[in-house]
């Protein structure tokens, strides 16, 4: 059984403290970041992988680091163009039961035991996200940007989701079912991302964020300012819960 002494559990928490700092320490020196997303399973024949390699070889022509999950699929294809482009390509690698295969296109790379510390170094060095199609892991980090910027926790960025051909189902259903059916989501809350189907339209949305010459979620409601309440952590504090008296 495992130890759930008082002891263990105070060695656990500098565990997870230690992890933070290292991966903080280590991705605090990253230029402007894009973290990208996709399946592990996509290999490299897939129209999906040519279209993420060649996405992180434009991002780092653009300027911008390139973070992924360091895996295979679509992560090996994004960190390989972000190499092709002889730029700083990120694996942000993950400890899993069954052994994940570490892409060898990392310029940095960090290993992760808490998939919740991984999540928020996605978030917190990232400029925009780019994500292909994926499975479970995928969609989570999908939907956890959404939330973010839905309830103003951090400063809306884009989203971009790249083919039509696997995400335009699941839009659909948004809309007829979060939206119309069961009123879960407001209509604007569907403005919090774009899909496209060139790589090169995905990068453009972001760069044309990062420089301000157009934002991808300019219809979205904010705070007075975007810098309002800073946490340093990557997210806003907000206001306070009301608790009744």
């Amino acid at each position: 059984m495992p130890d759930t002494s008082l002891a263990a559990e105070s060695w656990r928490v500098l565990r997870i403290t230690g992890e933070f700092v290292d991966a903080i320490d280590t991705l605090c020196k990253l230029p402007p970041a894009v973290s990208v997303f996709g399946s592990a399973r996509l290999p490299e024949s897939n129209e999906h992988y040519k279209s993420a390699r060649e996405c992180g070889k434009l991002l780092v022509e653009a300027g911008f680091a390139v973070i992924t999950g360091g895996g295979p699929g679509i992560m090996e294809a994004a960190n390989r163009g972000a190499t092709d482009a002889k730029g700083v390509s990120v694996g942000l690698n993950i400890s899993l039961p069954q052994e994940q295969d570490a892409n060898p296109y990392q310029t940095v790379e960090l290993d992760f035991r808490y998939f919740f510390i991984r999540k928020v170094m996605f978030v917190k060095y990232a400029r925009g996200f780019i994500i292909y199609p994926g499975g479970f892991g995928t969609l989570d980090e999908f939907f956890e940007s959404l939330t973010l910027m839905q309830t103003l926790k951090i400063k809306p960025f884009p989203v971009v989701l790249v083919g039509s051909d696997y995400w335009s189902s699941l839009v659909g259903w948004m809309k007829t079912h979060l939206v119309s059916t069961f009123e879960t989501i407001s209509e604007e809350d569907l403005d919090l991302f774009q899909i496209v189907d060139d790589p090169a339209e995905a990068v453009k949305i972001v760069l044309d964020d990062f420089t301000g010459r157009k934002l991808a979620a300019e219809k979205l409601p904010r705070f007075e300012s975007d810098e309002d309440q800073p946490t340093g952590e990557g997210t806003r504090t907000g206001v306070r819960p009301r608790r009744g008296t």
